[in-house]
């Protein structure tokens, strides 16, 4: 069973770079035919999917997105980063296992890790 687990800071400024890894464990990030994706929650909304790294690699986000994507094969982990954070970014964090792109109906969850933005 693949096991996905968020880590990154909780709190952060205004203008400060949010990075969050996804460890994945129990199947390989470069298996075929599988998205890694970054999914929040913004408080009283619903699901938002912001982007995804693809088993080869491939990125895609949101349209005019300050968001990326990097992966790390050797470490079977993947990081999202967001430069200048606003308080809009303040939510749960979710990553997951996708076996469409854009989706949020997704596989297999991390638990989820609240960030806060806030000065």
């Amino acid at each position: 069973q693949v096991q996905l687990q968020e880590s990154g800071p909780g709190l952060l400024k205004p203008s400060q770079t949010l990075s969050l890894t996804c460890t994945v464990s129990g199947g390989s990030i470069t298996s075929s035919y599988y998205f890694w994706s970054w999914i929040r929650q913004r408080p009283g909304k619903g699901l938002a999917w912001m982007g995804a790294i693809g088993y080869s690699g491939s990125t895609e986000y949101t349209p005019s997105s300050s968001t990326s994507i990097s992966r790390d094969t050797s470490k079977n982990e993947f990081t999202l980063r967001l430069t200048s954070v606003t308080p809009e970014e303040t939510a749960v964090y979710y990553c997951a296992r996708c076996d469409q792109a854009k989706a949020i109906v997704c596989e297999d969850w991390g638990q989820g890790t609240q960030v806060t933005v806030s000065s």
